[in-house]
């Protein structure tokens, strides 16, 4: 990336226009737009690999955060002609190839890129991602309530990664073997819920309804449908901290790190350090747990 964005910039042979590159975007950090064109350069090669061939819903802050923000999930016009969409459900959504369309997001200050749980075209999920979701601001005990689930996945012989959100909670990723169904997930989703919450009632809950949850972590097993979303893997998030949603090795979970930890500002060197955790997971045989569930 050049270090000044001033007009247009030439990213794989398409031209990028680029607005008001001294705007602040997280301004307690000091992020302008320019810095995040940079930092989603970097993450680029992390980000693409969950949001390519996906629909792709993406939060834009115009005027930065904590300004107003809005879901966009059709396509924006005027738009390049590099920049591909899918219609499903009569939505006409953005699908991602490569990093001019992730810039000239970059530059429409979309903050938060929320890719579909399958590919453009699929009805067949790509991963399986399970939600855990404090019912409080601040939850102490996010990252115990990981470490139980990421116990009884390895105990029915799953590897999985847990990422922070980039917010408050955090999700469990179960790379998963060509085939499985939506259904067999949240079928297993639910097996797994149900002993969890037995487990420990006074952690979790499988109640949908926040005002019904108290204190408790919802274990959401139902967010496995088609055009559904959760926030992507190395997204950043329009939160204070301009946090990123970053994978875990399940010994910084023993240790209780903050998901405040993972920023803009450090997740490149993080990256460089750790690669992708994600990736390094083979497919897990989730559909012969969920052939042996009622």
């Amino acid at each position: 990336m050049p270090a000044t964005l001033k007009g247009t910039i030439t990213i794989d042979g398409q031209e990028i226009t680029v607005t008001n590159p001294e705007k602040p975007l997280w301004p307690e950090m000091g992020i302008t737009k320019r810095i995040y064109l940079q930092k989603l350069a970097a993450l680029s090669p992390y980000l693409l690999s969950y949001c390519r061939n996906r629909l792709l819903t993406v939060i834009r802050y115009p005027h930065g955060v904590p300004g107003m923000s809005f879901y966009q999930k059709n396509a924006p016009q005027p738009r390049p002609e590099y920049v591909k969409t899918a219609v499903q459900d009569g939505i006409e959504y953005i699908v991602l190839h490569g990093l001019p369309e992730l810039l000239w997001l970059g530059n429409l200050a979309a903050l938060e890129f929320h890719p579909s749980l399958h590919y453009a075209g699929s009805s067949l999920p790509c991963e399986w991602m399970i939600d855990l979701d404090p019912s409080l601001e601040v939850e102490p005990r996010i990252m115990e309530a990981a470490a139980l689930v990421g116990d009884v996945l390895k105990s029915l012989g799953l590897s999985s990664v847990p990422k922070t959100s980039g917010a408050t909670g955090v999700q469990i990723i179960v790379p998963v073997q060509q085939g499985i169904t939506f259904e067999e997930l949240r079928k297993t989703g639910h097996f797994i819920g149900r002993y969890v919450t037995e487990k420990r009632p006074d952690l979790f809950t499988l109640e949908r309804l926040k005002k019904h949850r108290g204190d408790k972590i919802y274990f959401d097993y139902l967010q496995h449908y088609g055009g559904k979303t959760l926030a992507a893997p190395y997204t950043p998030r329009a939160r204070p901290g301009a946090t990123v949603s970053t994978p875990l090795l399940w010994e910084e979970v023993a240790r209780n790190v903050s998901p405040l930890d993972y920023h803009l500002l450090n997740i490149e060197e993080r990256l460089n350090r750790t690669g992708d955790l994600i990736a390094m997971v083979a497919p897990q045989p989730v559909g012969e747990i969920a052939a042996k569930l009622p």
